[in-house]
């Protein structure tokens, strides 16, 4: 028995990437990794978007060996250390400065799910109201109170939860309007769809702790809101005085073309939800919130490991190469580059319907054959699966996600160049040609 089948044969159904890429994946460098047959992958996926330097960063392992071995604390609960010190003046340095100035910080257990569940127990102890609004399509996390404010009922079904409390409201998704159009006027519907339900008195739904929100969908599909949504958005919660949580978990830190998803449109939210790679990889969440909110008291959210000082370490490096190496300005190029060639492909591939998101963040929406009105046909998750597995023959890492799960989704990391741009596309041409030879059929036409 092999170590993926030894592995498998111990592991819970639950898991999810090893069951859908069979092998062993020993080294890494950038992004690139090799798995136990010496074959070399391109990683688009970089650890679901955590690992903005790639895999084994030099300064960052430097930096890291040399935390060890100097003798400072590594595991102190919340106490203050030189490490936590670092950390916290790099990320306020990159904060807009007039939001920075009255931020406050929260180190919650190294998920992205804990960091949700004390925001969302933030607004709600500091408003005294319980409701939270969410938006269709969105991800939030796994645990029970971020798994309430998730769209996708895959994971809530049979599961026991009761998700009460959380209401959802139409995302901008323009592709596919929720309200049947043909996109052009999806973002003005969404909110007055959201103003009508905060001010109608008979919406059903109590004025709400906060609104949750993330400026590009990931798991939805990667979806992103317009700078105008946002921003009406931000004006439309102020004018009702609920808290905006936006939710940059997989957006932060440069993968979108700025240091902040949010920051494209101008506004600052409330409070600003981080994990991922702001521990450069390794296991770190925090809440930044506005010090109006911060009246919570002592020891009301807390964690073992929420003073994470390898992660703060890590983190603290990763920033500095971010700012330093203009990180976010490339991804925002490379991604354009990357966005071009896909709808290149899509042009030859009817089954790539619909190419979207922002910087390195990009899904890629895998369709059947247009409806008799001229509308996209629907989503086709089995092909998608069928891209993705072929891509992975093609030593190319890639997930899907999405409605039905029929959304190619490609999260490099911010360091891939023009080069690795070109093979990328290489590689995901021939996976897609291989995915439509094996197709029943062959080839579909619009």
């Amino acid at each position: 028995m092999n170590r993926y089948e030894a592995v498998k044969r111990r592991e819970s159904r639950a898991r999810t990437y090893a069951s859908t890429f069979e092998a062993v994946f020993e080294t890494a460098e950038g992004i690139r990794m090799r798995d136990q047959d010496g074959r070399e992958i391109i990683d688009c996926l970089a650890c679901a978007g955590a690992l903005p330097l790639g895999h084994n960063h030099p300064e960052v392992s430097e930096a890291l060996l040399r935390f060890i071995g100097s003798g400072q604390v590594q595991q102190v609960l919340d106490l203050t250390t030189p490490a936590k010190f670092e950390f916290v003046q790099t990320l306020f340095g990159l904060l807009p400065a007039e939001w920075a100035e009255r931020a406050k910080i929260q180190f919650c257990s190294p998920s992205g799910s804990d960091a949700i569940e004390a925001a969302m127990k933030l607004t709600r102890y500091a408003t005294r109201r319980h409701p939270i609004i969410a938006f269709h399509g969105a991800y939030h996390g796994m645990t029970g109170g971020a798994l309430a404010a998730m769209g996708n009922l895959g994971p809530k079904t049979d599961s026991g939860l009761r998700a009460g409390g959380v209401h959802f409201a139409p995302f901008p998704y323009r592709f596919r309007c929720p309200f049947g159009t043909d996109g052009e006027h999806t973002d003005r519907l969404s909110i007055q769809y959201l103003a009508n339900m905060l001010s109608d008195p008979e919406s059903g739904i109590s004025k709400p702790a906060a609104v949750i929100v993330e400026v590009v969908q990931g798991e939805g599909g990667c979806i992103p809101a317009s700078d105008e949504w946002l921003r009406e958005l931000r004006r439309l919660t102020r004018e009702h005085e609920i808290p905006l949580v936006i939710d940059e978990v997989q957006t932060g830190f440069g993968r979108t073309g700025g240091m902040f998803a949010f920051e494209r449109a101008g506004i600052v939210p409330d409070v600003l939800v981080l994990s991922k790679a702001v521990g450069g990889g390794f296991p770190l969440a925090v809440v930044v919130y506005d010090q109006a909110l911060d009246l919570w008291p002592r020891g009301i959210h807390a964690g073992t490991f929420r003073g994470n000082q390898i992660g703060m370490v890590a983190g603290k490096v990763t920033m500095d190469i971010l700012r330093r190496d203009g990180l976010a300005e490339q991804a925002a190029r490379t991604g354009a580059l990357l966005v071009d060639g896909l709808r290149e492909l899509a042009r030859r591939h009817p089954a790539l319907g619909d190419v979207r998101g922002r910087g390195l963040m990009i899904g890629v929406e895998v369709v059947g054959p247009d409806a008799a009105d001229g509308r996209p046909g629907p989503q086709d998750g089995a092909f998608a699966q069928a891209i993705k597995r072929a891509a992975f023959d093609h030593g190319l890492l890639i997930e899907t996600g999405g409605r039905h799960g029929a959304v190619l989704r490609l999260l490099p990391p911010l360091i891939v160049t023009p080069q690795d741009v070109g093979e990328i596309l290489d590689r995901l041409d021939r996976a897609v040609g291989q995915a439509e030879q094996r197709r029943p059929g062959g080839r579909r036409d619009r």
